[in-house]
């Protein structure tokens, strides 16, 4: 039989943290501005970078080892040292990128179970931050060797939704074997000759020397784009291009192909019957035609409003006199935020938000129907610190739902207080303002308290969503929407 007594040990050696008597490590950490003291057998047992780190350092006249961090945080380091000592990490009302730097952290001082338990946490439980932040996180992951589990994640988004990475603002800047092991997926989602227009982009984008104009190439200016993408060139499916695709997109730069290649491309479209030499990948599986099936139920795009009352929305941004249906909405409503999977910290709100214009946020009142909202033309920015910003687009508004009979619009009237932007300091309880609706937490969680609230009266907006008597209420779940026009 075995006696365990983990919680009491733990507890002995987070005292021995803080007791500064015996130390013989100081780690200095935010350009130097904070240091911490430790104990060189408890930190070489626990991690192979500090063991590495403390046989290559030369102890002071006071036989003390220094280890210079300057680029991570104090409030990251007494995280990582409370792991290391006690076995204990307190994620409570942490931001989810806190938790993302933390595992970054975990990473840089080789603690794997650490690493491990954080990257499984950020994908099972904060999705909707990764998609958010996708392309920051798909540049960060795949320029370093661990992360499979992120990198999975990320990939299985990317083969079925490419153009986070290829419209990205930021996708020239994609290292060459990222780009590879898109090119070698048979499932990723997207036409060939799309995706040759994004290699050659990327390549250009690699290759500053290059004239603008393609007329004004020399035989040079392709040799060194051909060098360029000389891993990228052999995965793309040139049998699978038509003849017009051919012509007008490959053509142009055929001096950047092989020579046998070009002599097959153009065989293949003349004589398809007819061997050649060059290898032929099979098609991707978005070009594959498969068998007629029953069509599956597609996922709602919300777990608060319909379909109808994204249309009802869109009219009323577009001011329209005749209202949009189902089947015309002229925006798609892209989810930035959903409180039951992101959590309910108003923190949370100015984390992920940060950044996005043209927003609505959306809130299901707890203990009735009411669907209560509002739409935002302007950025929401946690930098500001607490200022009222002017629009004249703005509104809020209450859905038909349930018992609630009609939507009620109510636009914005004194457009100098449309927006309050919350101080730094509001932030960790106070959400998205429109002054005559908001959304607060004294205990910093919107559904463990009635802090969220409609003005009874209308001072800023035309007229009231509620009734003087349930002015203040909790929520059972939020969203926050980026409305983005649809390319029709």
């Amino acid at each position: 039989m075995s006696l365990n007594f983990f919680d009491k040990l733990s507890q002995n050696f987070i005292e021995l943290l803080n007791d500064r008597d015996d130390y013989n490590v100081i780690i200095e950490v935010e350009n130097k501005e904070k240091s911490f003291t430790a104990h060189s057998n408890v930190l070489k047992f626990r991690s192979t970078y500090f063991r590495r780190e403390l046989e290559n350092i030369q102890p002071n006249e006071n036989n003390i080892k220094i280890i210079i961090k300057p680029s991570i945080s104090s409030q990251i380091f007494i995280i990582i040292l409370q792991y290391i000592y006690g076995g204990i990490v307190n994620l409570e009302n942490c931001e989810t990128r806190f938790i993302y730097d933390l595992m970054l952290a975990a990473d840089e001082f080789e603690l794997e179970e650490l690493f491990n338990k954080l990257e499984t946490l950020l994908i099972e439980t904060k999705s909707s931050w990764l998609r958010t932040h996708f392309s920051f996180i798909y540049h960060f992951i795949f320029s370093r060797n661990n992360f499979e589990k992120l990198k999975k994640f990320c990939n299985d988004i990317v083969v079925k939704y490419p153009n986070l990475i290829f419209d990205s603002s930021d996708f020239t800047s994609l290292e060459e074997s990222t780009i590879v092991s898109l090119l070698k997926r048979n499932d990723l989602q997207i036409e060939e000759i799309k995706l040759w227009d994004y290699i050659i982009k990327w390549g250009i984008a690699k290759t500053s020397t290059l004239p603008t104009n393609l007329n004004d190439w020399t035989t040079e200016d392709f040799l060194t784009l051909k060098i360029t993408l000389q891993q990228c060139l052999p995965h793309i499916r040139y049998f699978h291009l038509s003849g017009v695709d051919v012509l007008d997109k490959i053509k142009p730069y055929k001096k950047i192909l092989d020579k046998q290649l070009w002599k097959d491309i153009n065989q293949r479209l003349i004589t398809p019957e007819r061997p050649v030499k060059s290898i032929i990948f099979p098609p991707r599986s978005v070009l594959v035609k498969q068998p007629p099936r029953a069509e599956e139920p597609r996922e709602s795009f919300s777990t608060i409003i319909s379909e109808e009352h994204a249309a009802e929305i869109s009219t009323w941004i577009d001011r329209k006199t005749n209202a949009y249906t189902s089947i015309n909405i002229p925006y798609k409503f892209e989810l930035i935020l959903r409180g039951t999977q992101d959590g309910f910290a108003p923190q949370t709100f100015w984390d992920i938000c940060h950044g996005h214009a043209c927003t609505v946020v959306l809130v299901k009142v707890k203990g009735t129907d009411e669907i209560i909202g509002g739409y935002n033309p302007l950025t929401w920015d946690k930098n500001i610190d607490g200022k009222l910003m002017e629009t004249k687009d703005s509104f809020i508004f209450s859905l038909k739902n349930g018992d609630i009979p009609n939507s009620i619009l109510s636009r914005v009237i004194n457009p100098q207080y449309a927006i309050f932007n919350r101080s730094k300091n509001d932030q960790i309880k106070g959400g998205p303002h429109f002054w005559d609706f908001g959304m607060y937490s004294k205990k910093s969680d919107f559904t463990l308290d009635n802090g969220c609230f409609c003005s009874s009266y209308g001072s800023y907006y035309e007229k009231p969503l509620r009734s003087s008597s349930s002015g203040l209420f909790s929520i059972i779940d939020y969203e926050v929407f980026k409305i983005v026009k649809k390319n029709l």
